[in-house]
């Protein structure tokens, strides 16, 4: 049976991808669309990057891309790869290729001309699937078959596909969460639990980027449930041990229900305990961004807040810690009573008190203190530390008046504490 993803995928008839296609094709050479792009057509997916494989060597197809005018940028040579900016879009082209040696974290390569063996080396069955120009699809590890049962196998022996690369523990259930149904397929989900310490050997980069995208698919509960029973979540994220997964369902449901935006950080935030000392520690080895690992501290130094909570407290509340701690604090407090109310009028009362905090919290408006030091220096104020102590008391008196004292107010109660 033949399949194609002409008619599912636009960007195929684009004319800069076709003649880099036809270039890359002259004179007895090959080359095909590869991976993600044709798995993300056949399965009506977005695809955001479109890959080339090819038999040309890297040097010529630097050569045949700057013939037709394109740019040619050796992002990879070394390992075959050239990225070809065509048409203001870039193209990965990697010439086929053979691993000769690994060591778990990288490949040593040999390039060749033999498609099955440059399928073989690849991870998955439903990755290592190749497309003509016409749209027809190559395939040659049953990647077809599996993408319609919507099954996520490795490619051959589960554990040799491993030890070529240990990430390939967390990409199986990464694309299982986006990609799979069902069960995960059991030698591969025994062949992760068996080899799970060699993630110790990678880089904290490669884990936290791979965790990052399981977690941004659109329900990642299954596959951190088996995970989870694999023993793999704790070995990549131990903090999630003795804390739980449970939350995860409900917060994807919330998502989806609410509208939320799918939010990598806050499904990780459910998952970890907020303990501020081991969420420094997490940011540190996992090597958060800066602003990763401050949402994360500010979180879990956010204590929780009740649903019956006045909108005038938390605002004090808003003003005085941090505005994304505590709208995330809401959020899953607000997910977990959802969850809890199917059967528990209480917690239906208290996801009403949190969805109205939450509101409120997202559109709350920082206010700005009227008063500045020039102000209390114009009443007779030296610059110094009792300045400083005024300011911060009657901004402190402010905040709990409800922000309502106006700054002639403000400015009398400063003259009062200028001459006491």
């Amino acid at each position: 049976m033949s399949v194609s993803i002409a008619g599912r995928a636009d960007w195929l008839s684009d004319k800069h991808l076709q003649r880099l296609l036809g270039a890359l094709t002259e004179g007895g050479e090959e080359a095909r669309i590869a991976g993600g792009a044709v798995r993300n057509a056949l399965m009506g997916q977005p695809v955001a990057d479109v890959d080339i494989a090819t038999s040309c060597l890297p040097q010529e197809t630097i050569r045949r891309a700057e013939a037709e005018g394109f740019k040619a940028v050796p992002t990879g040579i070394e390992h075959g790869t050239i990225t070809v900016v065509a048409g203001g879009k870039p193209y990965e082209v990697t010439t086929l290729r053979a691993d000769v040696e690994t060591d778990g974290r990288r490949a040593k390569v040999s390039f060749g001309r033999d498609w099955k063996l440059d399928a073989e080396r690849r991870d998955f069955t439903i990755n290592a699937l190749y497309a003509e120009a016409d749209g027809s699809v190559v395939d040659l590890v049953g990647g077809i078959s599996d993408i319609e049962a919507r099954r996520l196998r490795f490619i051959g022996d589960p554990e040799a596909r491993i030890r070529e690369d240990y990430l390939r523990i967390l990409r199986f259930f990464r694309f299982f969460a986006w990609y799979g149904d069902g069960r995960p397929d059991a030698e591969g989900l025994k062949a992760c639990a068996r080899l799970k310490d060699g993630l110790g050997q990678l880089s904290a980069e490669r884990v936290w980027s791979e965790l990052k995208k399981l977690l941004s698919a659109p329900d990642p509960s299954r596959a951190l449930l088996w995970m989870r029973q694999a023993g793999v979540l704790t070995a990549a994220l131990s903090e999630s041990e003795k804390w739980g997964i449970d939350a995860i369902h409900g917060l994807t449901k919330a998502e989806k229900d609410l509208g939320w935006a799918v939010d990598p950080m806050l499904r990780l935030e459910a998952i970890v305990p907020p303990d501020a000392a081991r969420m420094k520690t997490l940011a540190e080895r996992l090597r958060f961004s800066t602003a990763e690992a401050d949402r994360m501290l500010h979180w879990a130094h956010t204590t929780a807040v009740e649903p019956k909570t006045t909108e005038g407290e938390l605002a004090k509340r808003l003003y005085r810690g941090n505005r994304q701690g505590l709208v995330d604090r809401l959020r899953l407090s607000l997910a977990a009573a959802r969850v809890r109310a199917v059967e528990d009028n209480d917690a239906l009362l208290q996801a009403g008190g949190f969805s109205r905090l939450l509101g409120f919290a997202l559109k709350w408006e920082r206010p700005e203190f009227p008063l500045r030091g020039a102000d209390l220096t114009a009443l007779g104020a030296k610059p110094g530390p009792k300045l400083g102590e005024i300011l911060k008391n009657l901004e402190a008196e402010w905040v709990e008046a409800g922000f309502a004292p106006d700054r002639d107010t403000l400015l009398e109660r400063a003259a009062q504490a200028l001459h006491t």
